[in-house]
């Protein structure tokens, strides 16, 4: 990675960014405008917008920066990770000011006078802001992503330290970065305040959290924030701090304002039990199908109505389903099971059982399960290896580690990258212990590991990360943000489009066909489940669009998942007296939580991957028989997150045959 391309060009807009404060100062105080003003059109080049933009906004989400390593790209930005962000209205009002001059500003140049990133960029950039300002000035989110006031003082921390410089004896980061650590802890009580002025204002406007989110990602997230940073925190301080000289001061410091913020969370958790009625029926979840549709077509770039991905999410759930059915019959006539197929309910039964025979090879404990990731990463590793599929350096590793507390109750499994513009940090595979519960446990049996372990780690988000890293000099900087946030309700999602899409298309890419082995690096059982990540993803679907479009209920799209994924009809009636059945239960009512609240966040698996395969054909077909899928791959990741919508046509004009 070329750091000094990142550090020259944000030295070039620093000296601009002093009008972008002066806007904020004169914003209005109140509430979004009726009737905003015409926009102002800003001066610059493409790409002096762009870079103003990308400074900007990294200084209005300063967890976001910190995610980045924003501090790393430019001196603008060395103060980030001492800072949440600010909620209040007048700020909000001066983002939106801000972003719709920006937006009239890039759309006012001509697309010819471009070059091929750039004019991805171009569009790349309108829909980033076009997503803000509907986040902000027509929705106010703001005022109901309660799961966004609780995730990101933890994940503002918690980042810092994971991209801390790694010392001897097992120490991080330096005196300096630890008193970062300790403003932006004390700035937690003022945050909570903010965010309950925002949250009482959505009350009275009619713009209410779901009771889910108000009981999961509020109150349960709160009390997890409380433990963490009346605890936690300082254990793990102390062991990253060591005895250095300034260890009796500093940690007297956390420790103080890790108790501070520990109690306000627990004055944050009690009032949203006073706030909001836990006990209501209604379901504010749903989108609502003009909302997901916008997002869909002008974030995704997909044109296709809600209609019509709800019948294409049943056509790729019976595609799959077909598959995994195959596989399963093959099996049972292999391992002698002989069990019966040829209808429906056969099939079902019969898949269930041979999954069941599977789970008995489950691990005793979670020591267990967390050994035999890291093992599954590093054949993954001897396997890219071995067929030459991508150029992977000797000193590669993978770290697999366990989800954070305030997290775990949306996460199994996920992948949080180093980043981009610091030379500190590693990527971190989370996994979720079990807490060493049998029937949980059986659901991450020896042969469900090896998928997970390729889309998290190898060749999927890590490896993709690990690339993007290594060659960021080529990487525009708008394609490394997520607008709106990193990962909860505020997040705008078009950056999984990319990484996602790379996942699931690394499960499939490692399952290709090679001499002696019929489903590539997997066993027949590992292959099975396979088949069902991607059968996961096709049911995500049929399920999101169901729920945020009132085609199905919550608990039809448990239902559907518990029956279609997990292949355990009925596991809501039965869960009370089976155990099987409750981890089943238990699974799909995480998962339906979890798009519940993420609009399209859960389609863009499977839509970005066939994106990415239909992108690899078209190549293929243009350049004939020179085409290599390894430079395919290295060319598509060298784009950054961005959707293939974006830079399709630009993409396929730099696919010619080789000489």
């Amino acid at each position: 990675m070329n750091r000094r391309t990142f550090v020259h060009r944000a030295s070039i807009t620093a000296a601009g960014f002093g009008i972008l404060r002066n806007i904020e100062a004169c914003a209005p105080a109140g509430g979004p405008a009726a009737a905003p003003p015409a926009p102002t059109i800003l001066p610059g080049t493409l790409a002096e917008l762009r870079d103003r933009y990308f400074l900007f906004h990294l200084d209005k989400n300063p967890v976001t920066s910190t995610y980045l390593g924003g501090d790393g790209y430019s001196p603008v930005l060395a103060t980030a990770n001492t800072r949440l962000r600010d909620f209040r209205q007048p700020s909000i009002n001066a983002e939106v000011k801000f972003y719709r001059d920006l937006r009239a500003s890039v759309d006012k140049i001509p697309p010819a006078a471009l070059t091929t990133r750039e004019r991805a960029d171009q569009q790349l950039m309108l829909a980033q802001l076009g997503f803000l300002i509907h986040q902000m000035a027509e929705l106010r989110h703001y005022q109901r992503a309660l799961d966004t006031y609780v995730a990101e003082p933890f994940r503002g921390v918690d980042w810092q330290i994971q991209q801390m410089i790694e010392l001897p004896g097992g120490m991080l980061g330096t005196q300096d970065d630890w008193q970062q650590v300790v403003t932006r802890t004390l700035s937690i009580p003022a945050y909570l305040e903010i965010a309950k002025t925002n949250l009482l204002a959505g009350k009275k406007a009619a713009i209410i959290p779901d009771r889910r989110m108000v009981q999961r990602d509020g109150i349960n997230g709160s009390k997890a924030n409380s433990e963490y940073f009346r605890t936690t925190l300082g254990k793990n301080a102390q062991q990253f701090i060591g005895l250095r000289p300034f260890a009796a001061t500093m940690m007297a410091q956390i420790l103080g304002s890790g108790a501070a913020a520990a109690n306000a969370w627990d004055q944050f958790a009690a009032f949203l039990s006073q706030t909001y009625d836990l006990n209501e029926t209604v379901d504010r979840y749903a989108a609502g199908e003009h909302e997901y549709e916008w997002r869909v077509q002008n974030i995704l770039r997909d044109p296709r109505t809600a209609a019509e991905l709800y019948e294409y999410g049943a056509a790729q759930v019976a595609l799959y389903t077909a598959r995994i059915v195959d596989v399963a019959h093959e099996f049972s006539n292999t391992a002698k099971m002989n069990l019966p197929f040829g209808n429906d309910i056969d099939n079902y039964a019969s898949v269930k059982k041979v999954m069941d025979f599977l789970s008995k090879d489950s691990p005793k404990n979670d020591d267990q399960l967390f050994k035999w990731y890291r093992d599954a990463g590093s054949r993954a590793v001897a396997y890219g290896r071995e067929h030459n599929l991508f150029d992977i350096p000797a000193t590669y590793r993978l770290d697999v580690v366990p989800t954070p507390p305030v997290l775990q109750s949306t996460i199994d499994a996920a992948y949080y990258p180093a980043p981009p513009f610091k030379k500190s940090g590693v990527g971190r595979f989370y996994l979720t212990p079990t807490n060493n519960d049998p029937d949980a446990l059986k659901l991450n049996n020896f042969a469900s590991v090896a998928d997970t372990a390729i889309h998290e780690g190898f060749p999927g988000h890590d490896w993709h990360f690990k690339y993007m890293n290594e060659h960021a000099d080529q990487i525009s900087n708008i394609r490394w943000l997520t607008p709106g946030a990193v990962e909860d309700s505020s997040s705008m999602w078009s950056d999984s489009m990319a990484t996602e899409g790379w996942g699931l298309y690394s499960e499939e890419l490692m399952a290709e066909p090679v001499p002696d082995h019929k489903y590539g690096f997997y066993s027949p059982g590992e292959y099975l489940y396979e088949l069902q990540g991607q059968l996961l993803r096709a049911v995500r679907i049929r399920v999101d669009v169901g729920i945020h479009t009132g085609r199905m209920s919550f608990d039809q799209a448990i239902d559907y998942f518990t029956e279609h994924v997990l292949f355990t009809p009925g596991a809501r009636d039965r869960a009370a007296g089976d155990p099987a059945a409750r981890a089943a239960f238990d699974s799909a009512t995480r998962a339906i939580y979890r798009y519940s609240k993420w609009p399209t966040q859960a389609i863009t698996y499977n839509l970005g991957k066939n994106a990415i395969i239909e992108l690899r054909e078209a190549c293929r077909v243009k350049t004939g028989p020179t085409f290599s899928a390894k430079k395919f791959h290295e060319h598509f990741m060298s784009q950054g997150q961005i959707p293939v919508a974006f830079i399709k046509d630009g993409f396929l004009e730099e696919c010619v045959p080789q000489a």
